[in-house]
C-alpha cells in the first residue's frame, strides 16, 4: 500500500515537471529559441522610481546565464530582441560576442522602464542559421546621446556608436581587449583621446549636458582629467580625479563651480557622471548623487579631450571604459539606470529561462533544466544511468528466482508432507535399478521426476539422502534399519546446514549491487552537484553577472546529478529491503525445514 501510494507521488512529481509553461506567441518561426530577460527596477531590483524611455540597456551572457552559445551563429547575426508584446522588433547592437570563451555583450534600447516593478522585460530570440545580422548601434541611442565609446573595436580603432560618428582625431592610450564591458581603454597621464568640436557637443544652459565614463586607478589622482570640453575662453566643463574623489566643475561666465564627491575605493570600478541643467551642477558616482549646487551654464562650443586637459596637463592614470555623452541633462533615474545596467552586478537585468519553439506550448522546466547540464554533469549522470540499468536488472531477475523458490519449495513440501511418519528418504525411492550410475548419480537419477529447482529445501532434501545413503549398506532405502549414533545424525547435520548455507548464498548473490546503488547513488549524484555549482560559480566570477537568475540555471542543471543519483537510490533501497524480507522467510522456511528432516531422520535410523 505505502509503495503504491509513492509510485503514484513519484509519476505526479513527473508530470508536474513535464507541464509546459505558459507561452506567448511566438515572433517568428524561423528563429528556434528565445529567452525572456526581466528588467527589475523595484526596490530589490534597481530602485528607480520614475518611468524612462529608449533606454540603452547592457545584456551580459555568460555560461551563467546563457548555455546556448552553440545555438546561435558564431557571429552571434541571428540574434533579436523583441518587445513584450512578442510582435515589435527592438533596436540593438553587440558590442562582443564570443561563442570561444562564451561571452557577449549587447546593447538594447528598451522602449520603456516602468519606475517601481518588475514586470518589465524583452525578449531574446537566437537560433538561426540563415539570419543576416541585425544590429544597428546607432539606432541604439536617442537624438540626444552625441558620444558612445565602446573601445571595444576588433581592430583597436575608437569609434563612436552614435550617429553623429564624433571620431577621435587623435588616439594615446592603449586599449585593452579585457576590461569592464568587453574592451577599454589605458590611460599613462600622457596620453589623451581628442575629439574635433562639433555642433553635436556644444553646451548650452537650455539643454545641458551629461557627461559619464566607468573609470579604475589604483591611486590618488592630482587634479586629473577624465573629459574636459574647454573652449579658448576655457568656459566648459570637466568630469575628473582629485585625490580619490571624482568632481565635475564648470567654468567661465561666472566663476567656476565645483562639486566633489566623497572618496571612492581604489582599485575597483566606478560609474562616475557630470549632470548639468536646470541651472545645477551634480556630480554622481555608482548611479547615486553624490554632491550638487547651484551653478550657471556656461555656453560652450569645445572639442572634447579624454584623459587629459587639451593643453596636455592634469593627466589621468588608470582604466576607462564605456564613455557616454548626451548633449541634454539627464534624469537621475537615467544616470542610475546606466549605472545599474552597466555594473558587474547588474541589478537591473534579471535572466529567465530559455524556451524553444514547440508546437502545443513552451518548453517544460524539466527539459529546461536539462538543457542546462553541462558536460561533466552528464558523465555522471551517465554513469548512473548504467547503475541503474543493473540494479533494475538484479531486482528483476532476483524477484523471479524468489517467486519461482517460493512456487516450487510449496511444491516440494506437498509431496515431502505425503510421506508422514514414514521413511523420510520415501521421495527418493528408486523404481528399477541402474548398474551405469554411481550411488550419488543414482539419487539424482530417481528424484528427476521430481525436480523442484530452484527450491531451496529441495537441495538440503537432497544432501541429506545422499549422505544417509552413503552411511547405508544396502543401496535399496528401507531395506534394513541400521542404528544411527549421535555422532552419525550430526554428521548429517552438518552436512545439510552446509547445503543450508550454499542455498543462502545463491539467495543472496547479487544484492551488493544494490547496495552499492543506495550507497554510491547519492554520493555520485553530489559529486555531479558540486562539480557543476564550481563551474556555474567560475564561470559568474569571469563574467562578472552576479544575480539570482544568473546563478539558478546552472545550479538547477547540477542538482540534477543529485536527483539522478536518488533516483538509483531510492528505488534500489525499496527493492533492497523487500527482497531482503522475503529471503530472509525463505531463509527461515528453509532453517525449518533441516531441522525437521534431521529429526525425522534421527527417528526413522537411530
Amino acid at each position: 500500500m505505502h509503495l503504491g501510494a509513492l509510485r503514484v507521488c513519484l509519476l505526479l512529481l513527473l508530470a508536474t515537471l513535464a507541464l509546459p509553461r505558459p507561452a506567448w506567441a511566438w515572433w517568428s518561426n524561423d528563429w528556434a529559441f528565445r529567452k525572456q530577460i526581466m528588467l527589475d527596477l523595484s526596490p530589490t531590483g534597481a530602485a528607480i522610481s520614475g518611468s524612462l524611455t529608449d533606454v540603452p540597456v547592457l545584456i551580459r551572457l555568460h555560461p551563467g546565464n546563457f548555455t546556448y552559445f552553440n545555438d546561435v551563429q558564431a557571429s552571434g547575426n541571428d540574434i533579436r530582441f523583441v518587445a513584450p508584446d512578442d510582435k515589435t522588433p527592438l533596436k540593438f547592437h553587440i558590442e562582443r560576442f564570443d561563442p570561444t570563451n562564451q561571452i557577449a555583450f549587447l546593447w538594447v534600447k528598451v522602449p520603456r522602464l516602468t519606475g517601481g516593478t518588475n514586470s518589465d522585460f524583452v525578449y531574446l530570440y537566437y537560433g538561426n542559421p540563415k539570419a543576416p545580422a541585425g544590429g544597428e548601434p546607432a539606432a541604439t541611442y536617442d537624438a540626444n546621446q552625441v558620444v558612445v565609446y565602446h573601445f571595444s573595436d576588433a581592430n583597436g580603432i575608437v569609434t563612436d556608436a552614435t550617429a553623429y560618428k564624433n571620431l577621435p582625431t587623435q588616439v594615446g592610450p592603449m586599449l585593452t581587449p579585457a576590461s569592464l564591458i568587453a574592451g577599454g581603454a589605458k590611460f599613462d597621464g600622457a596620453s589623451a583621446i581628442k575629439l574635433a568640436e562639433s555642433p553635436s557637443t556644444r553646451v548650452t544652459a537650455a539643454q545641458g549636458i551629461t557627461v559619464s565614463a566607468w573609470v579604475k586607478f589604483d591611486a590618488p589622482q592630482q587634479d586629473a582629467y577624465i573629459v574636459s570640453g574647454l573652449d579658448g575662453d576655457g568656459r566648459g566643463f570637466v568630469l575628473g580625479v582629485n585625490g580619490a574623489s571624482a568632481y565635475a566643475r564648470l567654468a567661465g561666465g561666472n566663476g567656476a563651480p565645483s562639486v566633489a564627491s566623497p572618496d571612492m575605493s581604489l582599485g575597483e570600478w566606478h560609474h562616475v557622471a557630470l549632470r548639468a541643467g536646470e541651472n545645477r551642477l551634480s556630480v554622481y558616482v555608482d548611479g547615486v548623487e553624490a554632491a550638487s549646487m547651484q551653478a550657471y551654464i556656461p555656453e560652450a562650443a569645445a572639442p572634447l579631450v579624454i584623459g587629459q586637459s587639451a593643453a596636455g596637463a592634469n593627466g589621468y592614470v588608470g582604466e576607462l571604459d564605456e564613455l557616454e555623452v548626451s548633449n541634454t541633462a539627464r534624469s537621475a533615474d537615467w544616470i542610475k539606470a546606466a549605472a545599474a545596467s552597466q555594473s558587474v552586478m547588474a541589478n537591473l537585468v534579471t535572466y529567465g529561462g530559455d524556451s524553444q519553439r514547440e508546437a502545443g506550448g513552451g518548453e517544460g522546466y524539466f527539459k529546461t533544466t536539462l538543457r542546462n547540464v553541462t558536460a561533466d554533469g552528464w558523465v555522471v549522470i551517465g554513469i548512473l544511468m548504467v547503475m541503474f540499468v543493473i540494479s533494475f536488472f538484479v531486482i528483476i531477475m532476483k524477484t523471479a528466482l524468489l517467486t519461482r523458490v517460493e512456487r516450487e519449495n510449496r511444491r516440494f513440501l506437498v509431496e515431502y508432507r505425503r510421506l508422514g511418519a514414514g521413511d523420510p528418504l520415501g521421495l527418493a525411492r528408486r523404481e528399477k535399478e541402474d548398474e551405469d550410475l554411481d550411488d550419488d548419480k543414482a539419487v539424482e537419477f530417481e528424484l528427476s521426476g521430481h525436480s523442484f529447482r530452484p527450491s531451496t529445501l529441495f537441495p538440503l532434501y537432497l544432501a541429506g539422502v545422499i549422505e544417509v545413503r552413503h552411511r547405508l549398506q544396502s543401496p535399496a532405502v528401507g531395506a534394513q534399519r541400521r542404528g544411527f549414533t549421535a555422532e552419525t545424525i550430526g554428521a548429517i547435520r552438518s552436512t545439510v546446514d552446509a547445503a543450508f548455507v550454499r542455498e543462502q548464498q545463491k539467495l543472496n548473490k547479487r544484492m551488493v549491487l544494490l547496495t552499492i546503488a543506495i550507497s554510491g547513488g547519492p554520493f555520485l549524484g553530489l559529486l555531479g552537484t558540486v562539480v557543476g555549482v564550481m563551474i556555474t560559480f567560475a564561470a559568474i566570477a569571469a563574467s562578472g553577472d552576479v544575480n539570482i537568475n544568473a546563478i539558478a540555471p546552472g545550479i538547477a542543471a547540477a542538482l540534477v546529478a543529485t536527483v539522478a543519483g536518488l533516483g538509483v537510490a531510492i528505488p534500489a533501497m525499496f527493492a533492497y529491503n523487500w527482497l531482503g524480507t522475503r529471503i530472509t522467510d525463505i531463509d527461515a522456511e528453509t532453517h525449518v525445514f533441516a531441522d525437521e528432516f534431521v529429526n525425522k531422520l534421527a527417528e526413522h535410523y537411530v
